[in-house]
């Protein structure tokens, strides 16, 4: 009886997956070539697939929990998937370059989606670009209400201007990256204090920095810079991102895992820092931490001893590893003051000698990554191209040996066939002349009688 209440338990929980799996699949709605022509009556979270494609299966159930979830809360954002490789025509109409590519779909514009394959995360870029491209903040309670929401956001604040018009421009470009609000300027809090209107702002770090176009140059780049918290947890696709921001990127690389003193005071003074020098360092610094080397060693071509620190140049591949210990905060900052004033040398960078050398480590690693997860995989893939080179060598070898011996024995005969004919040429000549005298013949070579009789 034990067993039996068992094994309907087991058929009850597999029903309840099943039904949960079916329930979540119903709320992303499979994509045909109609789709092109409807489309602009809705707006469409669409997931750009191909069914060979692995990090497209592995993106399979997030997505079904992003339309199950867009349903649940009302939102008007409708959530498809579509087979790029059936439907390529489509795909190719809309950018798809690879796979899974995600994008939101609002009218006329199509919006890429670039951060990371979570379910909060796509939702949380499918409620920005699908509401209004700036959104006012009426009154105090809403800005504190978007202040405790939101880590970073920027702010205009300020009648029509021409500074609003370059505000509106980049707020359509990055409108994928962060949010856009305007103001009036009795909605800011008390403590943000301007020196002229209007105004643009970021608010972050539980702070604000006000744009200042002598100093920040172009808005948009300003902006593209600024969307970022002071201090980060990195990884490989945000340090990907940073790439684009100009700035340098101070990193304690340690080990999460390891709670010894070393590793977490370099944590906490690269925090200390990025919280106590924000004002002196925001527009030329980003700071962070992140859990191993793998990805640094890999980036750098080296092999880092962690924990430690290192400052990387994203937009030149250029980096700068510590030349003294770090004690506290004050040694830290003299570092990167030493970094800026150009005192500290870079290593790296992406001249063609890096590149090449760039070219030869990755060669490399993906040979010793395929020998370490199938070493009889790496045997076949790398002896039987080098066995056929090797045959195809030895035989041009001998063929061009046996050629050159023909070639040359050749050349002999020819050589001594031509001497015997001067020879005959030169008794006939001696014969006459002579009277009749008797002149004694000359015995040939051998081996010359022998070829003449072969």
């Amino acid at each position: 009886a034990a067993a039996r209440r068992s094994r309907a338990a087991l058929r009850l929980c597999a029903t309840v997956v099943l039904l949960d799996v079916a329930l979540c699949k119903g709320f992303v709605e499979d994509l045909d070539d109609s789709f092109k022509d409807n489309r602009k009556d809705d707006i469409w979270l669409v997931d750009f697939y191909a069914p060979w494609c692995g990090h497209c299966k592995k993106l399979e159930p997030i997505w079904n929990e992003v339309g199950l979830e867009m349903k649940s809360i009302g939102s008007p954002v409708k959530v498809g998937k579509m087979d790029a490789t059936s439907y390529s025509s489509i795909a190719s109409e809309f950018g798809v370059r690879g796979y899974p590519t995600i994008k939101l779909l609002k009218g006329d514009l199509a919006y890429n989606y670039r951060g990371p394959r979570t379910k909060d995360d796509i939702i949380e870029f499918a409620h920005r670009v699908s509401g209004a491209l700036i959104r006012p903040l009426p009154s105090q309670q809403m800005f504190e209400h978007v202040q405790k929401r939101h880590h970073v956001f920027f702010v205009y604040i300020g009648g029509e201007s021409p500074l609003k018009e370059k505000y509106i421009d980049a707020a359509s470009e990055l409108i994928v990256y962060t949010y856009f609000f305007s103001a009036s300027e009795e909605v800011v809090p008390e403590y943000v204090k301007l020196k002229e209107m209007p105004a643009v702002l970021v608010f972050k770090d539980d702070t604000y920095f006000v744009y200042d176009e002598y100093e920040d140059g172009d808005l948009s780049s300003w902006i593209n810079r600024e969307r970022f918290q002071s201090y980060l947890t990195m990884d490989g696709f945000l340090l990907y991102e940073l790439g684009d921001t100009g700035k340098l990127v101070a990193i304690a690389v340690i080990d999460e895992k390891n709670t010894s003193v070393e590793h977490t005071r370099l944590k906490s003074i690269i925090q200390e820092v990025a919280r106590d020098y924000r004002d002196h360092f925001h527009r030329d610094l980003q700071f962070g931490h992140m859990d191993g080397n793998d990805y640094i060693n890999t980036l750098l071509m080296d092999d880092l001893t962690i924990p430690t620190v290192v400052v990387l140049n994203t937009s030149n591949q250029q980096y700068f590893l510590l030349d003294r210990q770090i004690k506290n905060a004050e040694d830290m900052v003299q570092f990167i003051n030493n970094i800026l004033d150009g005192t500290v040398e870079a290593q790296g960078g992406d001249s063609i000698l890096q590149r090449l050398k760039r070219i030869v480590f990755d060669a490399k690693s993906t040979i010793v990554s395929i020998f370490k997860s199938s070493p009889l995989m790496g045997c076949f893939l790398f002896g039987l191209p080098l066995g056929v080179i090797s045959i195809m060598c030895y035989g041009i070898y001998t063929a061009d040996t046996d050629g050159g011996y023909i070639e040359e024995r050749y050349e002999v005969s020819k050589s001594e066939i031509e001497s015997q004919e001067q020879i005959e040429e030169s008794k006939e000549q001696q014969g006459p002349s002579s009277g009749g005298s008797l002149v004694p013949t000359v015995q040939e070579p051998k081996d010359v009688l022998e070829k003449k009789k072969d």
